[in-house]
């Protein structure tokens, strides 16, 4: 999940969903309440661990984080040189993904297929809105934190690609995480001299005000999600499908970036230097390149990753059972 969520257009829930713990998950975080919170202040910590399902919560946390941290220099290396067979890889997860949790769905429901078309136009919207710029502004931050834990709590959704949307991806998931990841290093060394590093700071209390911003999403998320799947279980399964099949317009493999220019024609920078993404130019795939038929088997893996992750999971589901 902690590697999904660091890929625009990828959603951490998905994975969820795919590995058979999306709903433990959702419930597992409503948690997350007064109740633990009184636990909390009275030192009742055996007490918590057992309410909050804290060995499900602690190891997907740690999983999320050891993954979402070591995977930021992986992917940017990635990215740069393997962008094609990258976007192949995840576009071929989303299509193992649709197949899995619409196999067993009532489809030829009206009501059903209505709520799924009302999921892929809304995917659709999303992957079609243009870029905003960069802002780092703490508050705003904050709220950047609120949205783009949306992908961990809604398939779908792709949280990083909403803060490619509103222009702060580069400046959360890569800039403030590569200063994090620095600062340990420095730290294991002994080194304090980055507190003397004004645009270091600026990074680390950026990504503060977004992981206490995600934290606060994620708890109120979870709580809604909790409700509705309660209580609109198909309406919302039917919905997920839809902005899961629209979220494949965001990770079309054959693509080009295009960068925003001003009117002298001169591409546009933010504050760190880096151009400003304005969209995607999506295209057929040309079959006499060999890219082409790689991308295609990278495809094909995506695909089976993903039955990989659900025989596993069915696997254990037997053996718990």
């Amino acid at each position: 999940m902690g590697a999904a969520n660091k890929v625009p257009g990828v959603s951490g829930g998905v994975v969820a969903f795919v590995a058979g713990f999306y709903e433990e998950f959702i419930y597992s975080l409503q948690k997350v309440n007064y109740k633990a919170f009184l636990l909390l202040i009275n030192g009742r910590f055996k007490s918590l661990y057992h309410y909050v399902n804290g060995k499900f919560l602690g190891l997907l946390i740690l999983g999320m984080v050891i993954s979402y941290f070591s995977i930021s220099k992986i992917l940017d290396f990635l990215i740069v040189h393997f962008e094609l067979y990258v976007w192949a890889s995840f576009f071929g997860m989303i299509i193992g993904s649709i197949y899995y949790i619409s196999k067993d769905f009532r489809l030829k429901s009206a009501k059903n297929l209505m709520f799924i078309a009302l999921g892929i136009i809304a995917g659709v919207g999303i992957s079609l809105m243009e870029p905003a710029t960069e802002n780092n502004n703490l508050w705003f931050v904050f709220v950047c934190g609120i949205i783009g834990v949306s992908g961990m709590t809604l398939p779908g959704l792709s949280g990083s690609f909403i803060l490619i949307l509103i222009g702060n991806y580069v400046l959360l998931l890569v800039d403030s995480v590569n200063a994090l990841f620095n600062t340990l290093t420095d730290i294991a060394r002994w080194d304090f001299s980055f507190t003397n590093d004004v645009e270091r700071m600026s990074l680390l209390k950026v990504l503060a005000s977004f992981t206490l911003g995600s934290v606060v999403g994620m708890v109120t998320l979870s709580h809604i999600l909790g409700f509705v799947l309660k209580h609109y279980k198909n309406i919302t399964y039917a919905i997920i499908i839809g902005f899961i099949t629209g979220s494949l317009g965001v990770v079309w493999p054959w693509k080009e970036k295009i960068f925003k220019v001003n009117s002298a024609g001169e591409y546009l920078k933010d504050a760190n230097g880096n151009l400003i993404l304005d969209n995607y130019d999506r295209y057929l795939p040309h079959l006499t390149d060999a890219s082409t038929w790689i991308a295609i088997f990278f495809i094909i893996l995506g695909i089976l990753i993903v039955f990989g992750l659900e025989r596993y999971g069915n696997k254990n589901a037997n053996t718990n059972g």
